[in-house]
């Protein structure tokens, strides 16, 4: 058996978990932030046989695409707000990041 640990933006999850659950894919989701953006996210653990694994993935991969944002980054050591006017950065957002690990034992209760 496998723990799959995968982070998504907060735009797809409510196309990847609905798909998950058309595919017969069972998960826990938690809601998580983002380093970069301070975006929101979501974490799902999905536990799946080892033989489901590449099925999972491809599902994962299929739900989640990344896609171009413009943000302004301000640096950290912005002096007074009317000094600097930050430009448009171009960034990716959005698709998956997926940990897939073995699980020594799994129970229910």
């Amino acid at each position: 058996m496998k723990l799959v640990v995968t982070v998504i933006h907060d735009r797809d999850k409510n196309k990847i978990t609905e798909t998950l659950l058309r595919n017969g894919f069972k998960f826990t989701k938690i809601g998580s932030t983002g380093g970069f953006l301070r975006e929101g996210n979501v974490t799902l653990l999905i536990g799946v046989e080892s033989k489901d694994v590449e099925r999972l993935v491809q599902v994962i991969k299929d739900s989640c695409k990344a896609r171009e944002q413009f943000v302004n980054v301000l640096p950290p050591d912005a002096a007074p707000v009317g000094t600097f006017m930050p430009s448009p950065v171009k960034v990716q957002v959005g698709g998956a990041v997926c940990f897939v690990m073995d699980v020594e034992r799994f129970e229910r209760f």
